[in-house]
């Protein structure tokens, strides 16, 4: 697993706290992924999914699957975050160039139904009772 690099991706917003979170969730993936967990945006916050991409030379890895945080499937998760990841119209994996080798890419589902997510907007809820 040290040779898969993840690449967390965040929507991007202008509003400083959005790019925190997501750093802030790579984080928490990064201490359960042995190999590299890198972020990148596909709006507003840098670094844009292309340099998101590139931010993995050096270090090696044979494949990159990338994570939207994004709830449900949508125009972003279906053609634009493929697109920026160089995937064709249509498929979920690719292949980028990095160091001069083919890495293969991979874009991960939306976050979707999940009971882990019923019982955080619960305990949202919970919280605001």
């Amino acid at each position: 697993m040290e040779d898969i690099g993840l690449l967390v991706l965040g929507h991007g917003s202008t509003l400083p706290y959005n790019k925190a979170l997501v750093e802030e969730l790579a984080g928490m993936i990064k201490r359960k992924h042995p190999g590299p967990v890198r972020t990148a945006y596909l709006n507003a916050n840098d670094p844009k999914i292309p340099e998101g991409l590139m931010s993995f030379t050096g270090t090696n890895v044979r494949r990159i699957v990338a994570i939207p945080l994004f709830l449900a499937a949508g125009v972003h998760t279906m053609e634009d975050i493929p697109r920026e990841l160089g995937i064709p119209k249509g498929e979920r994996v690719g292949i980028v160039k990095i160091d001069g080798r083919d890495v293969e890419v991979t874009c991960a589902e939306p976050l979707g139904v999940d009971e882990c997510i019923a019982d955080l907007a619960y305990r949202r809820a919970r919280e605001s009772f």
